[in-house]
């Protein structure tokens, strides 16, 4: 029987995080980005029925700044991603890095009660969720 204890999403994660609208520029969502130090953005949603995107920091690598985009003349809709894969707080951090691997993921919102909580990474569940 193992005595450890279960090591949570709620435990690991970053409840510090930044949610933009999606009509934001890229260059408001750099500038936020810096601000809280992180490489993914929450994007609200635009009403009751929509759902929360996601603008990753390599997004913003691969759809603006390498294509030569102007990051003040694009908006955050046209790169974000959404719907996005969220999890639970109370998930238990081995299953949330088997999803992550499972489905390609570095980082993923954590969703409780229908509203961002917070942001898991696989460096989040790594960094604290080894430790005694």
């Amino acid at each position: 029987m193992n005595d450890k204890p279960t090591v949570r999403v709620r435990d690991v994660m970053k409840s510090d995080f930044d949610m933009i609208g999606g009509r934001l520029t890229v260059k408001d969502a750099l500038n936020a980005m810096k601000y809280v130090e992180t490489k993914m953005l929450i994007v609200d949603k635009r009403h009751e029925d929509d759902e929360y995107g996601v603008v990753l920091l390599s997004d913003i690598a691969k759809q603006v700044l390498a294509k030569d985009r102007a990051p003040e003349r694009v908006n955050i809709y046209e790169i974000m991603s959404k719907p996005v894969i969220s999890v639970s707080p109370d998930m238990d951090v081995r299953y949330c890095a088997r999803m992550f691997e499972q489905f390609g993921l570095s980082r993923a919102p954590v969703v409780e009660g229908g509203g961002v909580v917070g942001i898991v990474s696989f460096t989040d569940m790594v960094l604290k969720g080894f430790v005694d």
